[in-house]
């Protein structure tokens, strides 16, 4: 990306000043003078503006190794590029971010055009929008920065409920309706906003008083590993880069051990997901972040041949023909007891899972104002995700595991 380094200094070359001759008058020799060094100021400032308009070294790409929504480039001279390549579900355009140095800013000028939005770091003060934000903020130390979120009775962390119990991090409404006056009174460095779409006219509020919207789309990568990375994403508006490497790699590790615990599995119980909402059953897609939880938990998933990334709608008659005799029930939409799934709807009662009392919710665990764990740090703790899995579907391989993200139910 094109951007120049400003040097308010210009060398000029010196000029030899000779004695003129008789056939030169003063005023001739002086006008000559003006001219050749008018022509040495022109030449020295086309090979500044020449020499200042590339980096000083090529951009070194941040290795991403799960994560298919973002990349990070980072250049010598401070500059960071992040791109960020899905923002949600279906997006067919991508947005550029640059991230300058505030002891930087003076000298290094941009073309804005090229940029959806120019950041000066490190981020003393944000806002996030989503639940999924606040681990990642945890993790690398700066929880302390945020100052605002929308509907913060769905935090479940407990530095964060601190936080806003103290004043700290201020209510602002719904994404969709953000409180614009209250956010933009907070002086953000930036907001980190998610949406379906980018016509979130409350956005378009913000980005007016010249606060940057940075989208984040970590909710829609298909793998565990890779939702989890998105830590990464965040790293660089605090220069916490390595640190963010070192977490990720720790969690990568935590993954791949515990996965290599069921490598010998050859029994596979077969698992039924979801329920019904209005009629319509919606069991998760063969490539869906709970499907891939699913296969790598040993389990024979019915619908593991699907190719969609999100929910499946299905009608009763269907789910209860396919899986009627599953082994395992998994988050029966917000049900939560098995009184729960009688008074919901009896055809629920046919099912083998509810008979057999093997029924799993991950809506059960939840904060001290009703937030769901599992959506909040499930995305940045896939480890701790599949241990309770293994727990569940193969319990004499971590029987000492205690449930964290899924219960049965009561």
């Amino acid at each position: 990306m094109p951007f120049f380094l400003v040097d308010k200094h210009i060398t000029f070359s010196s000029v030899t000043k000779h004695a003129p001759s008789n056939n030169y008058k003063p005023s001739t020799l002086k006008n000559s003078i003006l001219v050749l060094m008018f022509c040495l100021f022109i030449a020295c400032k086309t090979d500044k503006k020449k020499d200042s308009s590339l980096p000083n070294t090529p951009a070194a790409e941040i290795e991403i190794s799960h994560a298919k929504g973002f990349t990070i480039e980072k250049s010598n001279n401070g500059l960071t590029i992040i791109e960020v390549l899905s923002a949600w579900p279906g997006a067919n355009t991508s947005f550029k971010y640059a991230l300058i140095p505030k002891n930087k800013m003076a000298s290094m000028t941009l073309n804005k055009d090229d940029y959806d939005a120019i950041v000066a770091t490190p981020v003393e003060r944000l806002i996030v929008t989503s639940t999924t934000h606040i681990p990642s903020l945890e993790a690398l130390g700066v929880l302390d920065k945020l100052v605002g979120f929308p509907k913060t009775e769905l935090i479940s962390s407990e530095n964060a409920r601190k936080l806003i119990d103290n004043g700290d991090i201020k209510e602002l409404g719904n994404n969709e309706t953000l409180n614009t006056e209250i956010a933009i009174s907070l002086k953000p460095d930036v907001v980190v906003g998610f949406g379906m779409n980018n016509q979130n006219k409350a956005y378009e509020t913000v980005m007016r008083s010249n606060i940057p919207i940075v989208y984040n789309g970590d909710w829609t990568e298909e793998s565990p590993l890779g939702k989890a990375e998105w830590v990464k994403f965040f790293a660089p508006f605090f220069g916490l880069e390595t640190k963010a490497d070192s977490i990720f790699k720790s969690i990568e590790q935590s993954y791949f051990q515990t996965k290599s615990i069921v490598e010998n599995v050859t029994k596979k119980p077969t698992v039924l997901t979801g329920g019904l909402y209005k009629d319509v059953w919606h069991v998760a897609g063969g490539k869906s972040w709970m499907a891939q939880f699913l296969k790598d938990a040993k389990t024979d998933y019915l619908w593991k041949e699907t190719q969609e990334t999100g929910g499946i709608g299905q009608s009763l008659e269907t789910v209860l023909a396919t899986a009627q005799h599953a082994d395992y029930w998994l988050n029966p939409s917000m049900l939560t007891s098995y009184e729960d799934i009688e008074e919901s709807n009896k055809h629920y009662t046919q099912f083998d899972a509810y008979k057999n009392k093997t029924i799993f919710s991950n809506t059960i665990a939840k904060g001290a104002t009703g937030g769901l764990l599992y959506y909040e740090l499930g995305p940045m703790r896939p480890d701790l995700v599949l241990k309770d899995l293994i727990h569940i579907f193969h319990p004499e391989l971590l029987p000492d595991h205690e449930l964290f993200f899924f219960k049965p139910l009561e």
